[in-house]
């Protein structure tokens, strides 16, 4: 899995957990399974009264138009529109301003928009970099953290850039002179566009609200807090007790949740003892979720822990790892303190503050979709749905009760069985990777080999691997990318003491993905304006392809006609998996903004409840498990704002692009023609790759077509 992406112009730097921004008006998504109208933001979130400049537009429009000539009308009339929407009085004179700055000569608009363009590369570039360097700590494994890194790693210093560019007037410049647009007219009128409109249009974006600087410093500091306590939330497995003592799990395992936990799940397939641990790993699960496990179990290797009792005691000396880093010893039972949910808390509150400031877009959730995504709420929801409640569900579903040989249950959500390698123990896997990649650095030198399996020439890939740095994670991994050319994006993957385990290459390559886009969107782009890609499904979109291939670059087999059918049945089940998690993460910021004053333990109760409510109404009657919480264990949940739904989105988006790579080919050509295209409307930017825009409806028709060749 990987962080959050940035969204385009308006990313001032990278966290992997950026407040994101957008405009338009929130669509219903639901508190529960049933539809419900989306609330009205709070009142206390209403546009604050500030001091308008007392001016006669009209006039100053008509003396424009004498002064430029009529063809420049329209322009005048919509650039001044939008300069006094953002206006202040402290701003002083408007109309001065408005007289000096308003550019009719084609030729000074040109060297203008030029001019911009360069100085905003550089200039998100480097706070890109600066933000870099004061999360190294917290982001990288490089031991205990000192008390100032969290301190560091929350501090934002481009939350200042917007307000000071509105101050320095500079916003104000791009707002009177280039166009703000609305969704519908860049999804209608966009495909018309040139590509130096199209930078235009992203040039303005960046200033279509004035957030005050505190603010934005306010929901960094959230985030980063969020961030961190994700990071370091680790379970010592060997720790895990049943009722009986024992312990199923090898000693040194530690792995971060909700990740490791999933992908340890998933490997137990293969694992004579793996029905225990499933069992065991669901417990815990369901424990993280409630907030019913004990405080003092988490990241601590000196307690054991039953989870199905919840009794804690002091591990004997002999259980202990040699390296095992000091931690409480005292078997304290005491439940997390609804930590899980005071941080997802802090993260709303702070991104409802700047609700005020985008009238347009009152809410966190309307910003989310209408500017990051530019895919509507309403119409997420109905790919989501369409997915859940798709007649292939059951079949496929039964496949998979015949493969296993027993009734489904709720582990059964991340069935992995059919990926080729899921027949291979994953204990198996974790030595080859181990072997190969004993270091982040091992993994680095490998990057041009990797590359040219994946289909791309000897000098391509020897030019995208000098472009990419590897380091170690403290998480479970993200990528990080660049925002000026000169720059380089990191991959960041967990490096277990003994090498690379399995799990650590698949998100490595996953994340690798993401990084060969980043170099491509940036490097080869036309405008930098437009560096990226439409929004962060896309890039996980790419990236899956990449992660796709995790077995055949380790040398275990090219797909043959048998295994593309796995692939697609796996393709399904995962975007199944995925889609409910998103409905839940989108239902539970509708629950926030509808009780603004909610307290950690209300909003845990309602995350429980939400959780319960989609897995009764489209999972239960597959998995069972009625009442089951395991839709809310994701870590996005918590630091990654309404990031979820990019998940199911980039799954589809990925099966649209591995048709279309079955048909055109190779890999890598391909790949390097799309990511080059940069950040326009999801659809527009589909089209141009695969010939159709973003649908389920692929996806759909061959997983019926996969079951029929059965």
């Amino acid at each position: 899995m990987s962080s959050p992406k940035k969204p385009r112009a308006a990313r001032a730097r990278l966290l992997p957990l950026l407040a994101l921004l957008g405009c338009s008006t929130p669509r219903p998504v639901p508190d529960s399974p049933q539809a419900s109208p989306a609330p009205a933001p709070p009142a206390a979130s209403q546009e604050p009264a500030m001091k308008k400049p007392a001016l006669d537009a009209a006039a100053l429009k008509a003396d424009l138009v004498a002064k430029h000539g009529e063809a420049q009308r329209a322009r005048i009339e919509r650039g001044v529109d939008q300069v006094l929407a953002q206006w202040r009085e402290e701003d002083g004179d408007a109309a001065e301003f408005i007289r000096e700055q308003f550019l009719s000569d084609p030729k000074a608009l040109d060297a203008t928009f030029a001019r911009l363009e360069r100085v905003f590369e550089q200039l998100d570039g480097h706070m890109n970099e600066l933000g870099r360097e004061l999360q190294w700590y917290t982001d990288l494994d490089l031991g205990p953290l000192l008390p100032v890194e969290p301190l560091l790693a929350s501090y934002d210093p481009s939350t200042n850039v917007t307000s000071d560019l509105f101050r320095a007037k500079v916003g104000f410049v791009v707002l009177l002179n280039f166009p703000l647009t609305t969704l519908s007219e860049r999804v209608e009128q966009g495909p018309k566009w040139t590509r130096r409109q199209w930078a235009e249009v992203r040039l303005a974006s960046r200033f279509n609200r004035r957030v005050p600087a505190e603010v934005e410093q306010e929901s960094s500091r959230a985030i980063a807090a969020a961030n961190l306590y994700i990071a370091e939330y680790n379970i010592w497995m060997h720790h895990l007790v049943d009722s009986e003592g024992k312990r199923p799990f090898p000693k040194g395992l530690r792995l971060i949740s909700h990740w490791n936990l999933r992908d340890e799940l998933k490997g137990d397939y293969t694992d004579p003892n793996g029905p225990a641990k499933q069992k065991l790993i669901l417990q815990v699960m369901d424990r993280i979720v409630t907030q019913t496990i004990p405080a003092a179990v988490i990241d601590n290797p000196r307690l054991d822990w039953n989870p199905f009792t919840n009794a804690v005691t002091v591990a004997p000396a002999e259980t202990v790892e040699e390296d095992a880093p000091a931690r409480e010893v005292k078997p304290d039972a005491a439940p997390e303190p609804d930590t899980r949910y005071a941080n997802l808390l802090a993260v709303f509150q702070a991104a409802r503050k700047a609700d005020p400031y985008s009238p347009v877009a009152p809410t966190r959730i309307a910003r989310s979709f209408e500017l990051m995504r530019e895919i509507p709420e309403e119409r997420v929801k109905a790919l989501l749905t369409q997915v859940l409640e798709s007649p292939v569900v059951p079949r496929v579903a039964k496949e998979i009760e015949a493969r296993v040989g027993r009734k489904l249950g709720p582990q059964d959500l991340w069935y992995p069985g059919f990926k080729p390698g899921s027949k291979r123990p994953e204990t198996e896997l974790d030595a080859l990777t181990r072997k190969r990649y004993p270091t982040a650095e091992a993994f680095a030198k490998d990057l041009p080999r990797i590359l040219q399996g994946l289909g791309f020439t000897r000098e391509k890939a020897t030019w995208l691997a000098a472009h990419i740095q590897v380091d170690a994670s403290r998480g479970a991994g993200h990528a990080q990318q660049a925002m000026r050319r000169g720059d380089f994006p990191h991959l960041r993957t967990r490096v277990e003491k003994g090498g690379m385990n399995y799990k650590g290459y698949n998100i490595a390559v996953h994340e690798f993905g993401h990084n060969v886009e980043q170099v491509f969107s940036l490097y080869e782009v036309d405008h930098t304006l437009l560096a990226g890609v439409p929004n962060s499904a896309f890039t996980e979109a790419l990236a899956f392809v990449f992660q796709a291939r995790d077995l055949e670059l380790l040398g275990l087999g090219k797909p043959d006609a048998a295994a593309e059918r796995e692939r697609v049945l796996n393709d399904f089940w995962q975007t199944w998996e995925i889609s409910g998690v998103a409905l839940v993460d989108m239902a539970v910021w509708h629950w926030m903004y509808a009780h603004p004053d909610a307290k950690p333990a209300e909003l845990r109760d309602a995350v429980v409840g939400i959780s319960r409510d989609v897995w009764n109404r489209y999972y239960a009657p597959v998995l069972g498990g009625e009442g089951s919480t395991l839709l809310g264990v994701y870590s996005h949940m918590i630091s990654y704002p309404l990031y979820l739904p990019d998940y199911p989105l980039g799954h589809l988006i990925a099966f649209q692009i591995e048709e279309h790579l079955k048909r055109k080919g190779p890999l890598g050509a391909e790949f390097e023609r799309m990511a080059s295209q940069g950040s326009v409307t999801p659809d527009q930017w589909m089209i141009h790759a695969t010939g159709a825009p973003v649908s389920a409806d692929a996806l759909l028709h061959a997983t019926e077509a996969a079951l029929d060749k059965h």
